[in-house]
C-alpha cells in the first residue's frame, strides 16, 4: 500500500511503519539489561579490539618474514661457494634442475637427476670424487685426526701404548669340568685422560703336547661353555680411564680333551717280577713257582704297571691392548685342546 507525503509522520515515517515500531517497542519494553552488562561492554568492546590489531600485527609480522626470507633462500641456493654445505642448499640446486649446478656445489651430494653431475658429485666417503678439495668434516673411515675412537667418548683421546701399563695377569685352577679362568688387567699410567674403546687382541701360543689344529679363540657370547665369565651385558663400548685407572679382560679355558699319553710306563712295563712281596709257591713237575690265586692280584699289578703317564702340554693366552701395546700373557698349564673364550671391556670393581 502507497502512502503519500501526507501519511507520513515526523520522523519521515508511515503511518504503517510508525504503528509497527509502536509493536516493536510494546514488545520490548518490559526487558531490562542484566547487573554487570554495561560493566561487562566496557570490558569486552577494548579486548576485542585489542585481538584484531593484534591478529593485524601478527598478519604483518608474517608478510614481513616471508618477505626477508624468501630472497634469502633464493640467493643460497644459487649461490655456488665452496662453503655450501647444507640441506637447503641441497633442496635449492634440486630445484634448479640443471646437472651443472650439481657439479658446481662442494662439499655436499648431488641431488640432481642429471647423469654428468652424478659421475663426479659424490666421491668415496661421501666426499668429492674429483673436483673436492678440504672436506667440511674429519674423515671418520680414514683413522686420522677424525678417528671414531679418538672422539667417541666425550673427546677425549684414544689410549695410547705409552699411557697404558700391565697391572695384573692372573689364571686360576681347573674347575670340576677343567676350565681354567684368568684375568687381564691394564692401567693408566699417564697423567691424562684416556679412551679405551675395546679389549684389543688375543693370541694363542701352543707348547709342547698342545696341538694347535685343536685350539681355538672365540669371543664370549651369552650362552657359550665359559659359563664363569661375566654377563656380555656387562661389558662397555668405551671406558674413560682417569690417571691411575684400571679396566680388565676376562678370559676362559674350556678344554676339549685331556692331553695324550706318552706311551711310556712307570714301572718299566708288564714284564717285571710279581709285586706281591710272599708269593705262596706251588710245587709242579718242573719245580716251576706260580702266584696263588687271590681274585686277580696279578692282573691288578699288571694295570698298575702299565699305566702312562700324560704327556705336558700348554697354551699361553696373550692380550695386546687397541693400542697394539702392552701385552699380558698367562700360561695355561696341561691343555692340548680346546678353546679360548674372551671378554670385552670391564670396568675394575
Amino acid at each position: 500500500m502507497n502512502h503519500g507525503p501526507d501519511d507520513q509522520g515526523p520522523e519521515g515515517l508511515d503511518s504503517d511503519e510508525l504503528a509497527l515500531r509502536r509493536i516493536l517497542h510494546d514488545a520490548v519494553q518490559e526487558i531490562e539489561p542484566r547487573d554487570g552488562t554495561l560493566a561487562h561492554l566496557r570490558r569486552a568492546v577494548p579486548a576485542r579490539r585489542a585481538r584484531k590489531r593484534q591478529a593485524l600485527v601478527g598478519a604483518a609480522a608474517a608478510v614481513l618474514f616471508v618477505g626477508t626470507a624468501v630472497p634469502a633462500l633464493v640467493h643460497v641456493s644459487n649461490s655456488g661457494g665452496a662453503n655450501v654445505n647444507s640441506s637447503n642448499a641441497g633442496h635449492g640446486e634440486q630445484a634448479q634442475g640443471g646437472a651443472g649446478h650439481g657439479k658446481e656445489t662442494q662439499g655436499g651430494e648431488n641431488t640432481s637427476g642429471g647423469s654428468s653431475g652424478g659421475g663426479q658429485g659424490q666421491g668415496k666417503g661421501g666426499d668429492k670424487g674429483k673436483d673436492g678439495g678440504a672436506g667440511t668434516g674429519p674423515d671418520v673411515g680414514t683413522g686420522g685426526s677424525g678417528d671414531p675412537l679418538a672422539t667417541s667418548t666425550a673427546g677425549v683421546p684414544a689410549c695410547t701404548a705409552a699411557q697404558l701399563g700391565v697391572a695384573g695377569q692372573e689364571a686360576g685352577v681347573p674347575d670340576s669340568a677343567g676350565a681354567v679362568y684368568g684375568t687381564f688387567r691394564f692401567s693408566n699410567i699417564s697423567t691424562a685422560d684416556c679412551t679405551v674403546a675395546g679389549p684389543g687382541s688375543v693370541s694363542l701360543s701352543m707348547a709342547g703336547a698342545a696341538d694347535s689344529t685343536k685350539v681355538g679363540r672365540l669371543r664370549h657370547v651369552a650362552g657359550d661353555p665359559a659359563t664363569g665369565l661375566p654377563d656380555p651385558s656387562q661389558e662397555l663400548p668405551a671406558l674413560v680411564l682417569k690417571p691411575g685407572g684400571s679396566y680388565e679382560v676376562k678370559f676362559a679355558w674350556v678344554p676339549s680333551a685331556t692331553c695324550p699319553s706318552t706311551g711310556e710306563s712307570d714301572g718299566g712295563g708288564s714284564g717285571g717280577p710279581d709285586p706281591t712281596p710272599d708269593p705262596t709257591p706251588s710245587e709242579g713237575a718242573g719245580g716251576t713257582t706260580t702266584g696263588t690265586s687271590t681274585g686277580g692280584d696279578t692282573g691288578t699289578a699288571a694295570q698298575l704297571m702299565r699305566q702312562d703317564p700324560t704327556a705336558d702340554g700348554s697354551v699361553t693366552v696373550s692380550n695386546t691392548t687397541e693400542a697394539a701395546a702392552p701385552t699380558a700373557a698367562v700360561t695355561v698349564s696341561n691343555a692340548c685342546a680346546g678353546t679360548v673364550y674372551w671378554t670385552g671391556v670391564l670396568p675394575v670393581a
